[in-house]
C-alpha cells in the first residue's frame, strides 16, 4: 500500500465539544490536600483549591449535609474552575448540580418549586437489591431466523465457567439483547434472571491470540469462577427529584426524558422522605448527599435567600456551593445592601473560601493548557504577547483569542500561529476597554445613549448639578443632536 493509498482510521466512540472548562480534570491536590502549582487543568489559587479540596473530602464521608460554602472574588479568578474541578474530583457516584441564579426566573414554576427541584437533584440514593444473574463466557451461540423474515426467532446459547458448561434455549426477547449487544463466542456475558437484562463485559483471555479484528477499546476479562447461576447484589444510584417525578403522575418516567416534570406536590415529597428513611432504617438503601452549585447567586432575590435558609437546616439537604464576583450591593427585591448582596443571616451560615487575580506566569500558564486543548499549536513569542493581552484587558478575552488566531493560521497555510496572528485578531475583535473608549468617542453617532459628566453650578441659582448630554441619532447633514439637563442635588427648599 503507497503513502497516498494510506487509509485515515478515527477513534469516534467520544467526541466532546470544547468548552470553557473541559480542559479541568480535577482539583489538582496531592493525598494530603495540598495544591500543585499545575496539575489537572488547574494553575494557581492553591489556598482555594485547598478549601475545595476540605469540601470535597466533607461531601465523599456523606455524613454532613446542608453545609454553605460561598466562591467569592474578582471575575476571571477561576470560581466557576474550582466548582466544575469538584465536580470532577468526586465522579460520577456523587450528584453534582449545577445551576446560574437567574435561572429560577421561570414562567413554569414558581421559584421555591425550582429551587426544591435543584436540592433534590443534588441528593442521592443507592438502593440495594439481591438479582439472580447468569454469568459466563460465550462458548457457541445458533439463532434460527424464519425464512419468511417475520415470526419468532429461536436460538440456543452455551455458556461455560471454569467448572462447568450449560446449554441454554433464547426467547424472542433474549435473542434481540443478544443482537443489540452483538454478542458472539468468546464474549462474557451477564443475563439478569429477573428482567432479561444482557450485559457484554468484555472478550475472555482465552480469544486474546484470535485473529479478530479488535479495536483498543475491546476489554478482555478471566473466565468467571464457580457455579454460572449466582446471586448478586446490584447497587441503582437515583436522585430523590427522579423518584419524585416517577411518583409524581402515572407516566412520571416519560417526564425525567422530556424534561416537563412541573410543579411536585409537598406531600409526595414528604412521603417519599418518608419512604426513604424507612429503607435506610432496614439496609435496603443509603443515602448520598451532593452538591448544589449556583453559580451568580447575586441573581436570587430576597424570597430565594429565605428559602433557603430554611432548607439548609433539612436532613435531606445536600452541601450548597454557590459563587459571586459582586462586592457590597444591593439585595436583590429590596432597598438594602449587604456584603455580595446576600442577606447577613444566610451569610452567617456560610464558609466563604477567597479567590485571588492570577499572576501574569500563571495566566501564560493557562493559556498554554487551553492552546493544548484546543489543538493550537502557538508560536512562544504569540504567547507572551497574548499573556500580555490577558494581563491588559481580561482572561476571558484572550482565550477566546486563541481559536480565532488559529483560525487565520490556517487560513495562510501554516500549523503554528505567530505573533502576527495574534496582532490581526487582537485588531479585529474588540475588548470591553476599547468598545467603550469608542462608545465614549462617538456616542452622539449612537441611539439612547447617555454620559454623566461631572458637577458643574448653576449660573441662576449657584446650585451644584450634574450635567448630563443625552446623544441622539445623527440626522442626515445636521449635526448631532443634544439635549443638556441639569440634575440639581440639593432638595428643592433650596430655592425658598
Amino acid at each position: 500500500m503507497t503513502e497516498t493509498e494510506k487509509i485515515e482510521v478515527r477513534d469516534v466512540t467520544r467526541i466532546e465539544r470544547i468548552g470553557a472548562h473541559s480542559h479541568i480534570r480535577g482539583l489538582g491536590l496531592d493525598d494530603v490536600l495540598e495544591a500543585r502549582l499545575v496539575s489537572q487543568g488547574m494553575v494557581g489559587q492553591k489556598d482555594a483549591r485547598r478549601a475545595a479540596g476540605v469540601v470535597v473530602q466533607m461531601v465523599r464521608e456523606g455524613k454532613i449535609a446542608g453545609r454553605c460554602i460561598l466562591l467569592a472574588g474578582e471575575p476571571s479568578t477561576g470560581k466557576t474552575a474550582i466548582a466544575v474541578g469538584m465536580a470532577q474530583a468526586l465522579g460520577t457516584e456523587t450528584p453534582f448540580t449545577s445551576m446560574s441564579g437567574s435561572e429560577i426566573y421561570s414562567l413554569e414554576m414558581s421559584k421555591t418549586e425550582a429551587l426544591s427541584q435543584a436540592l433534590r437533584k443534588s441528593i442521592g440514593v443507592r438502593i440495594k437489591e439481591e438479582t439472580e444473574i447468569i454469568e459466563g463466557e460465550v462458548v457457541e451461540i445458533q439463532i434460527e431466523r424464519p425464512a419468511t423474515g417475520t415470526g419468532q426467532k429461536m436460538g440456543k446459547v452455551t455458556l461455560k465457567t471454569t467448572e462447568m458448561e450449560t446449554n441454554y434455549d433464547l426467547g424472542n426477547k433474549i435473542i434481540e439483547c443478544f443482537m443489540k449487544e452483538k454478542i458472539q463466542a468468546g464474549d462474557v456475558i451477564t443475563i439478569d434472571k429477573a428482567s432479561g437484562k444482557v450485559n457484554k463485559l468484555g472478550r475472555s483471555f482465552t480469544r486474546a491470540r484470535d485473529y479478530d479484528a479488535t479495536g483498543a477499546q475491546t476489554r478482555f476479562v478471566q473466565c468467571p469462577e464457580g457455579e454460572l447461576q449466582k446471586r448478586k447484589e446490584v447497587v441503582h444510584t437515583v436522585t430523590l427529584h427522579e423518584i419524585d417525578v416517577i411518583n409524581s403522575r402515572t407516566h412520571g418516567f416519560l417526564a425525567l426524558f422530556s424534561g416537563d416534570t412541573g410543579e411536585i406536590k409537598q406531600e409526595v415529597r414528604d412521603q417519599i422522605n418518608n419512604k426513604v428513611l424507612e429503607w435506610r432504617e432496614e439496609g435496603k438503601a443509603e443515602i448520598n448527599p451532593g452538591v448544589l452549585f449556583i453559580d451568580e447567586v447575586h441573581m436570587l432575590d430576597i424570597e430565594c435567600f429565605s428559602f433557603l435558609n430554611r432548607a439548609l437546616e433539612s436532613d435531606m439537604a445536600p452541601v450548597v456551593v454557590m459563587a459571586t464576583n459582586r462586592g457590597i450591593t444591593r439585595i436583590r427585591g429590596t432597598n438594602y445592601r449587604s456584603p455580595h448582596g446576600i442577606p447577613i443571616d444566610l451569610l452567617d451560615r456560610m464558609i466563604i473560601i477567597r479567590t485571588v487575580a492570577y499572576l501574569e506566569k500563571e495566566v501564560k500558564e493557562i493559556l498554554k493548557i487551553r492552546c493544548e486543548e484546543e489543538d493550537c499549536i502557538m508560536h512562544p513569542d504569540a504567547l507572551t504577547i497574548l499573556t500580555r493581552i490577558a494581563t491588559d484587558t481580561s482572561l476571558r478575552y484572550a482565550i477566546q483569542l486563541i481559536t480565532t488566531a488559529n483560525l487565520v493560521c490556517r487560513r495562510r497555510k501554516a500549523t503554528e500561529v505567530n505573533t502576527e496572528d495574534v496582532k490581526k485578531v487582537y485588531t479585529l475583535f474588540l475588548d470591553e476597554n476599547r468598545s467603550s473608549k469608542i462608545l465614549k468617542e462617538y456616542q452622539d453617532d449612537y441611539m439612547f445613549s447617555e454620559i454623566t459628566e461631572d458637577l458643574e453650578q448653576d449660573p441662576i441659582s449657584g446650585v451644584k448639578a450634574k450635567r448630563r448630554v443625552e446623544g441622539r441619532r445623527r440626522c442626515p447633514g445636521h449635526g448631532a443632536l443634544g439635549t443638556r439637563i441639569l440634575v440639581f442635588q440639593q432638595p428643592p427648599s433650596t430655592f425658598s
